[in-house]
């Protein structure tokens, strides 16, 4: 079973896929809205289900066919933006085949410039090709999580003595909107689920995080402490 059928048998991805991307085509109009709408978006399904949902479980801040305007004075439509409080996030998805077999080389140099202005603009831009989203998703899963967080976590933790992988557990906390769990933390990680609980714990104990209480007592998960630990 590949990623995809892992995850399309989720209900709760579906449910959440579904919801979004109804959410986005009623908050666009014209161009963006045929884009949402009408056009096969297989490819950038594939990355949702592949590559997003894995790592974080949710969609918030993530724009699909995200809409701006391009050097030229006319409208251009990145496959998604990812934007949040102090950095804006492009995501390509290049289809070897398609993206490239019939592009020019005025296209090809004006889709250079493109990038290029989107630098200059201050946007950081990552490119995926389906390939590898389809054969290798877990590299790219720790491409976009090594990115955010190197930005969420340039402000280093104050006055607290962290290992490497607590900073990790800790910016990923940051990152989603949801408390941690064990299982969680080692699926996004890569770390076992007993290393994960481990770290949890000694987070809460240092008073990064805080533990939730369950209907059973039992805590399995973990809230981040935000912001008094961060140089602001």
């Amino acid at each position: 079973m590949n990623a995809y059928e892992s995850v399309r048998g989720n209900e709760g991805f579906e449910t959440s896929y579904t919801a979004w991307m109804d959410n986005q085509r009623k908050s666009s109009k014209g161009e963006r809205k045929r884009r949402l709408t009408e056009v096969s978006n297989h490819a950038e399904k594939m990355f949702i289900s592949n590559v997003w949902w894995p790592s974080f479980g949710h969609f918030t801040s993530l724009h699909a066919e995200f809409e701006v305007k391009d050097f030229k004075d006319g409208w251009r439509y990145l496959d998604f933006a990812f934007i949040t409080e102090g950095y804006r996030i492009c995501i390509e998805i290049d289809s070897y085949g398609t993206h490239w077999r019939d592009v020019n080389r005025s296209q090809f140099a004006d889709h250079l410039m493109r990038q290029n202005h989107l630098v200059i603009d201050g946007w950081i831009v990552l490119r995926f090709s389906f390939d590898d989203i389809m054969e290798k998703p877990r590299r790219c899963q720790q491409i976009i999580q090594q990115l955010l967080g190197k930005l969420s976590g340039s402000q280093p933790i104050q006055s607290i003595q962290t290992s490497s992988i607590e900073k990790t557990i800790y910016r990923l906390g940051c990152m989603i909107e949801q408390p941690l769990t064990p299982s969680l933390t080692s699926t996004t990680l890569g770390i076992h689920r007993k290393t994960a609980a481990k770290h949890l714990r000694s987070l809460v104990l240092k008073g990064l995080m805080t533990p939730l209480q369950t209907g059973t007592s039992r805590i399995v998960r973990y809230q981040v402490n935000q912001s008094d630990f961060f140089i602001e």
